[in-house]
């Protein structure tokens, strides 16, 4: 316990009272109180604070413990001879927990120090257990966010490895897509935990394609126009399957995944499927996506063609030889071009001696 009177007689009296209960530490004015304050932080279970004192004086005091947030972990009780209504509300309004006006009786102050300490003790527990259950439902949401995102992994990969692919596409698209939405996070009002809700959903963007016959699917030439129509309906057939989940645990991920996968081939000008959406009728994310799925397209081997070079690929995207995208995305999209090539060229190391191939992947097959 810390006392803060300058009047030696009364830290004398208040010693006497709790020093079979505490250690009683003593200080005569507000500045020598702060310093022992800070030094014993922890250990304080209550501070008796005189309002008037040279030097520095209670309110003082109070205005420090606050801008510290010290009010907060240790207990204060104002001892006042002034019976001042308006110091009073100022001394409540600074955080003190009671209020005894001198001369005070010991029995009462007693009672009070007592009952404030038990409150602040319980508070103290009650905050530990908050915490503790805090971190536990974080690691437990940690622990179910990679459940999920091994699971998407699992059921993006199968539709990959159908495609003769090694898997590592929808890997690198998550990554391109945060690359992406990260830059346009304040332009869009999207938080950490909205991108990386969005990345996890962009692997989903081709889960169509498993519904596609394996004549159009595995073809190693050109497309007919007959085949090309078959090819772009993956995107409806994607939500087909999303609709039969009845998904219904996290419908703002869900969300996402299902705009994803219908829209990823949508077009700024309007021109791409399966709704003809233009401009901002397109979610960012679905055209995040859309330009990630184009962009690790060129660079990759295909059956039907070699990788472009990340300059080819990127002249290609600037020339519209793979529909037309948001110019502010185009802005971004140059600004992280040269991070986005490092993710590309890192993820092409892993697959280094891996079988490659796949399916011709709608613009950027013709490119």
């Amino acid at each position: 316990m810390l006392v803060v009177d300058d009047v030696d007689i009364n830290r004398a009296i208040l010693n006497e009272l709790f020093s079979e209960q505490f250690e009683v530490l003593e200080a005569e004015n507000g500045e020598v109180a702060l310093a022992l304050i800070e030094e014993h932080e922890k250990d304080l279970a209550m501070v008796l604070l005189d309002l008037m004192m040279p030097v520095k004086d209670g309110f003082e005091v109070l205005e420090e413990m606050n801008n510290n947030g010290l009010i907060q972990q240790i207990p204060v009780i104002l001892i006042t001879g002034e019976n001042d209504d308006e110091k009073s509300l100022l001394g409540y309004g600074l955080g003190v927990s009671d209020l005894v006006y001198k001369p005070f009786n010991p029995d009462i102050i007693c009672r009070r120090v007592n009952n404030v300490v038990d409150l602040y003790s319980y508070k103290n527990f009650l905050e530990q257990k908050l915490d503790e259950q805090r971190k536990e439902l974080e690691r437990q949401a940690a622990k179910l966010r990679e459940s999920n995102l091994f699971l998407v992994d699992a059921l993006s990969t199968t539709v990959e490895f159908r495609n003769s692919e090694s898997g590592e596409h929808i890997k690198r698209i998550r990554a391109l897509v945060r690359i992406l939405l990260e830059k346009l996070a304040k332009d869009y009002s999207l938080t950490p935990e909205q991108i990386e809700q969005i990345s996890s959903a962009s692997a989903l963007h081709d889960i169509g394609k498993i519904a596609i016959p394996d004549k159009v699917l595995l073809k190693p030439g050109a497309l007919t126009d007959e085949e090309y129509e078959i090819m772009k309906t993956h995107s409806m057939r994607g939500c087909e399957i999303l609709d039969s989940l009845n998904y219904t645990q996290d419908k703002e991920y869900f969300g996402y995944v299902y705009d994803i996968c219908r829209h990823h081939h949508e077009r700024w000008d309007g021109r791409g499927y399966p709704d003809g959406l233009k401009g901002d009728e397109i979610s960012i994310w679905a055209q995040a996506t859309s330009l990630a799925d184009v962009y690790d397209a060129l660079t990759s081997k295909r059956v039907y063609k070699d990788a472009y070079t990340h300059e080819e690929a990127t002249q290609m995207i600037l020339n519209g030889e793979c529909g037309e995208f948001n110019p502010k995305l185009l802005e971004v999209f140059m600004e992280v071009k040269d991070t986005l090539n490092e993710e590309i060229q890192l993820a092409h190391a892993k697959e280094r001696g891996q079988p490659l191939g796949g399916e011709q992947t709608d613009e950027a097959a013709n490119a």
